[in-house]
């Protein structure tokens, strides 16, 4: 197998890179030398012939006349984007060159930050990790998105393993628990509607009346961060109501007796009064759950973004093991199935690499960025940030606290080399810009999180311009530095074929050959996984009462933890800041991604934020207004749009726009926090108090 483009074809395969549960296979045709359209692939038993607004523009991306197709050097001051082009070789001494003494002298004063603009097993962590890995680098705790609910299904269920979504169509309950699978997961909802075709009940747990709310038999508006005490709620119902399997719980469980205990705190009068719904609404709930069969429940990571968000996860996770809904193959739950891919990850990103004698490595954690590189640095333990390295990423807009973040990386003292696709915020502040491939213009290897098959990403049409795959930019960044580990250089293809564990019983006896044919390969797993246990804690048994936690000095069961910016934690704060806000995504981005293709942006117009009318009278807000959104970390201005969709007390911020593109140079993030989830370490966007106020009319002419 090579990477070589084969001219002769006008139909190429490829794979859906971006971070989205659905990795779709898809049918790239292509003329002379370009892509002209992007479609999903018909064969592909999960994308089924559809794909999603975004990705069926990948031609308009891949070719943007704004795309960066030569290395640049910063000729301006830094956030300013100006550059002058250079050549690949020089670019290489020039990283050599500032970097270099660094590693020599402290190289743990280097750090890689990257995160998901690639799913990819090679264009991700393969030649990067191992370059980080040689030179002993810092380390990035890369929790942005999932940790949290990553640490509540592994100490929940041994991983992030659950049902399977093929056989959706046969549930007859489906809880949507804070998911808009109508933006984030096309496949999910479509399965969903096949299951509502066929007499399922529907419903959405989400402070917001999103798209998919909107077409669900029943919307739950409770508070933002108040899940995990619903779902306890729920415990207690189905507890006091004898609504559970005791033969599951007898054989595949542990510490039902102690998570009882628990649940009995949460009576529904008490949630009521949490999460701000009825009594009533709590107990037909459970009673909905614990009386159908199947049922499943799509959990997604937007609920864990909060303080207690691990613990959330985790007792919403124990519900299909109190019923016993694993049984079948259109039960259970459905967070993230990634971990059942056998990913070869020692393999692809080599830790054996890093210098012996070296210590423990200094870890950074991605959501502290901005602290971490304002950080005047201890000699001792924890040096001052000197050099970074962002791929994959574009922390200026994504991550928390965008003032800390931007006045970070506005350092003169800090040499950045920024991998990208565009000039994107982060980019601005690159003293080394690189042009990077598109996932039509090279090789990578896929698992998905939201179906059960391994895939395989051929190039469609060459590297634009004189961009290259983040391996081979890795590759000669090694070289100008004259590193000498082999693992260092070797090829994509040898790559691939170490990405995953060939001898893993789920890959039924396939081997690279056999990828490298069929372009993607389904795990051998049985229909119902969990359906006679076979969870991969230490138990064997799914833990409600989890062995990890209590070794680590935590509390082993599941409980409600309030938001830390909120009435109930906080009343002085929230006494200024009285409206929660939450920032999902808006429907034609993803992340970042996609907001500087011109067709996308039109059709999102402008940043706006949802308000209820009567926060919005109090305030003197009229629809249409441009309002400041506001706290103690900054502001930033959108368009209101008065609505019923956001319930009283929340005000909803779509994101994320680039900052650039925003009328004030600001996005949603400028309102949010670095604090960390109560379990691994992810970011806690959805945890931010905030106010609102109208812009006066002189003020808003200039904006």
């Amino acid at each position: 197998m090579s990477s070589t483009l084969d001219r002769s074809k006008t139909v190429f395969t490829a794979v859906c890179p971006h971070d989205c549960p659905d990795t779709c296979a898809l049918q790239v045709s292509v003329e002379n030398g370009r892509a002209v359209s992007v479609k999903g692939d018909p064969d592909h038993p999960p994308t089924q012939g559809v794909l999603c607004t975004k990705v069926s523009r990948y031609p308009e991306r891949t070719h943007h006349p704004e795309r960066l197709t030569q290395p640049m050097r910063r000729i301006g001051r830094k956030g300013e984007g100006r550059f002058e082009p250079i050549g690949w070789e020089q670019a290489f001494s020039l990283i050599a060159e500032k970097v270099g003494p660094i590693i020599a002298r402290e190289p743990r004063a280097v750090l890689p930050y990257s995160f998901a603009g690639t799913m990819g097993l090679l264009q991700g962590e393969s030649i990067a990790a191992r370059f980080f890995n040689a030179i002993g680098a810092s380390q990035l705790d890369r929790t942005i998105c999932a940790a949290a609910g990553a640490a509540a299904l592994r100490t929940t269920y041994g991983g992030s393993i659950g049902m399977l979504p093929d056989f959706l169509a046969e549930s007859r309950l489906i809880l949507i628990w804070g998911s808009n699978p109508i933006t984030s997961s096309v496949h999910f909802w479509a399965r969903a509607q096949e299951a509502k075709r066929n007499g399922a009940t529907l419903v959405a747990i989400d402070p917001y009346r999103s798209l998919t709310a909107e077409k669900c038999h029943q919307h739950i508006a409770l508070k933002p961060g108040t899940d995990g005490a619903l779902a306890l709620g729920m415990i207690h119902v189905l507890l006091a109501e004898g609504l559970v399997d005791d033969d599951y719980i007898r054989d595949h469980t542990l510490g039902a007796r102690e998570l009882a205990k628990r649940a009995a705190a949460f009576t529904p009068e008490r949630v009521a009064d949490i999460c701000g719904i009825a009594a009533e609404t709590v107990v037909a709930l459970a009673r909905l759950y614990g009386t159908t069969t199947p049922t499943a429940i799509r959990l997604n990571y937007g609920m864990q973004r909060t303080y207690g968000g691990g613990n959330a996860a985790r007792a919403i996770a124990c519900l299909p093991s109190l019923t016993g809904a694993w049984r079948h193959r259109a039960g259970g739950l459905l967070l993230s199935t990634s971990g059942y891919a056998p990913v070869n990850g020692a393999a692809l990103e080599r830790p054996d690499l890093r210098p012996r004698g070296a210590g423990k490595p200094r870890v950074v954690n991605m959501n502290a960025i901005g602290d971490a590189l304002l950080a005047p640095g201890d000699a001792s333990s924890d040096p001052r940030i000197e050099a970074l390295f962002v791929y994959n990423s574009n922390p200026v807009a994504v991550a928390p606290d965008s003032a800390k973040v931007v006045a970070g990386f506005g350092r003169e003292d800090l040499f950045t080399v920024v991998l990208e696709h565009f000039q994107t915020d982060t980019a601005d502040f690159a003293d080394v810009l690189l042009p990077a491939t598109t996932q039509l213009e090279h090789l990578d290897v896929h698992r998905a999180y939201g179906h059960t098959y391994v895939m395989l990403n051929r190039p469609a049409i060459a590297p634009v311009g004189e961009s290259r795959p983040n391996t081979a930019i890795f590759r000669g960044i090694a070289g100008a530095l004259g590193l000498t580990e082999p693992a260092l250089y070797e090829s994509d293809e040898d790559l691939a074929r170490q990405s995953l564990r060939w001898d893993d019983p789920l890959l039924d006896g396939c081997d690279w050959s056999d990828l490298d044919r069929a372009r993607w390969l389904r795990l051998a797993l049985p229909d119902a996984p969990l359906a006679n246990g076979g969870f991969r804690t230490p138990s064997g048994r799914c833990e409600f009462w989890s062995s990890a936690l209590a070794d680590a000095g935590l509390d082993p069961l599941p409980d409600y933890l309030p938001p830390r910016e909120s009435a109930e934690f906080d009343p002085p704060l929230a006494a200024r800041y009285p409206l929660a806000m939450i920032s999902p995504p808006a429907r034609n981005f993803l992340n970042s991604t996609f907001v500087n293709v011109d067709s996308l942006r039109a059709s999102e117009r402008e940043p706006r934020v949802d308000i209820h009318p009567g926060d919005a009278s109090a305030r003197g807000i009229v629809d249409g207004q441009t309002v400041r959104v506001f706290n103690d970390r900054g502001e930033m201005r959108a368009r209101a749009r008065v609505t019923d969709r956001a319930r009283p007390g929340l005000v909803v911020g779509t994101s994320i726009w680039w900052r650039k593109l925003a009328s004030d140079g600001r996005n949603a993030n400028q309102l949010t926090s670095q604090a960390l989830t109560d379990l691994g370490g992810s970011a806690t966007f959805y945890d931010c108090l905030v106010e609102v106020a109208p812009v006066a009319a002189e003020i808003e002419e200039t904006v």
